[in-house]
């Protein structure tokens, strides 16, 4: 039998700019990195000790079946921006720009299926996190803040569906004896769980992030297949985190 890999894409993209903070908006870096890194699922690692005495053979190398990876187009209208009422063509962005080579690139890999949710069409803006503190802690006044303090704030739409209903059809029709799941919050419970029921060996890769408490007990494995994001530093000390 084969494994499915999932990728959860909002989420390694995140982790992908810090575990690589100099190529953040490379896309074709980072479709190399979504192959490269769900593929090395495939590999197994070394059997585990026997008698204390580790062992040399490994287990042989899973086939394929797909790699899926879940996003929404970038935001490619116009909004105005509240506090300087200048209008910004979002289409222009680095964000946008980078989102769409980015998918254009994982559509020539190899046994890659792209699977496209929506934005939400209710587009607010809000005041960055950083700034709100400052509001309520009285450092800051409304009239104070500038053009640079508020982002666009959207949702994306119809992401956790697909990967519910692809984790539902690969596990009801047996295409798959495994699925790894690169993701980090706890959504896809239901549908692990349903997976599992089914005999799906179902492998968490959070990219090293740590996962919630009780996380482990609906899950069959945990496995990160990237680099170690390199450590925090505040700046205030340089101390790490």
């Amino acid at each position: 039998m084969s494994t499915a890999i999932l990728v959860d894409g909002a989420y390694f993209i995140k982790r992908f700019r810090q575990i690589e903070p100099d190529n953040a908006y490379d896309a074709e870096r980072a479709a190399d990195l979504v192959h490269r890194w769900a593929t090395a699922h495939l590999v197994p690692s070394m059997r585990p000790a026997q008698n204390g005495v580790p062992r040399t053979d490994t287990l042989p190398r899973r086939e394929l079946y797909r790699i899926f990876f879940y996003d929404c187009p970038p935001l490619l209208l116009k909004h105005h921006n509240p506090i300087s009422k200048l209008a910004i063509d979002f289409s222009r962005s680095r964000e946008a720009t980078f989102r769409v080579e980015l998918h254009n690139q994982l559509r020539s890999k190899r046994k890659l299926a792209l699977r496209l949710g929506h934005l939400s069409k209710d587009v607010r803006w809000t005041i960055k996190p950083d700034r709100i503190a400052q509001l309520l802690r009285g450092q800051l006044q409304i009239s104070d803040l500038t053009p640079d303090d508020v982002r666009i704030d959207t949702k994306q739409k119809g992401v956790d569906m697909r990967i519910g209903i692809d984790v539902a059809s690969l596990a009801f029709k047996q295409h798959v004896d495994q699925i790894v799941l690169f993701a980090g919050d706890a959504d896809f419970v239901p549908a692990a769980k349903m997976a599992r029921r089914e005999g799906i060996d179902f492998i968490l890769d959070p990219m090293w992030q740590s996962i919630p408490d009780g996380l482990m007990e609906h899950i069959d494995g945990l496995r990160s297949t990237c680099p170690k994001p390199a450590p925090r530093r505040t700046a205030f000390s340089g101390a790490t985190t």
